[in-house]
């Protein structure tokens, strides 16, 4: 479980093709090495991946994550590559304080990046969800995009925008969003509970 609050910005050091359609993802962080237990999850771009192995590479630590067929067919891990920055969550422990929303780090789905506006102090981006999971988004509701929670600005149909500041900017990877780039949307559970909930009732 994750707060969609993002502790670093990782670097895609090596991919190694596996098995099975199977990927083996070293990726390097400024994460301590000795703080990374085998087993450990750790949002990667928002996808929870289970850490394999550990070491170092100069000065920075490196832990390796395998990703599955499926998680490579529907997400845009398939695009990483070598120097391929990602933003880095690990997970949520008893007493830490929860400063985004609950994440669990299971992709929902794509969203595409229709604009960016970069205004005096913050930057409006719009994102297109895909129409099976527009319902879950509202006003003032949360989404996490790409591991990072964010409140939603509006909602227009199967647009919603989000209001970016300078620190977020600075502290993710959403610096580089710009038009038609592929970003990994998960709804908020809440959302989804009170849809099924209300699908029930009728």
């Amino acid at each position: 479980m994750f707060t969609g609050i993002v502790t670093d910005i990782g670097e895609i050091d090596a991919i190694e093709p596996k098995a099975d359609g199977l990927r083996r993802i070293v990726i390097a962080c400024n994460y301590d090495r000795d703080s990374i237990a085998i087993g450990a999850s750790i949002a990667c771009a928002g996808i929870c991946l289970t850490v394999v192995e550990t070491g170092l590479k100069g000065n920075r630590t490196v832990f390796a994550v395998d990703a599955a067929a499926e998680t490579i067919a529907l997400t845009t891990v398939r695009t990483w590559q070598p120097g391929t920055r990602i933003n880095l969550e690990r997970a949520l422990k008893i007493g830490d304080e929860l400063g985004g929303h609950i994440v669990s780090g299971h992709v929902d789905g794509i969203a595409t990046v229709t604009s960016r506006e970069d205004l005096a102090d913050q930057v409006r981006f719009v994102l297109r969800a895909p129409a099976a999971l527009s319902r879950f988004i509202a006003t003032k509701g949360s989404v996490a995009l790409d591991g990072v929670s964010l409140t939603v600005n509006a909602v227009d149909g199967d647009d919603f925008s989000v209001l970016i500041i300078p620190h977020t900017l600075r502290a993710t990877t959403l610096d580089r969003w710009q038009p038609d780039v592929a970003v990994h949307l998960e709804v908020d559970q809440m959302a989804r509970y009170a849809a099924r909930l209300a699908e029930t009732r009728q």
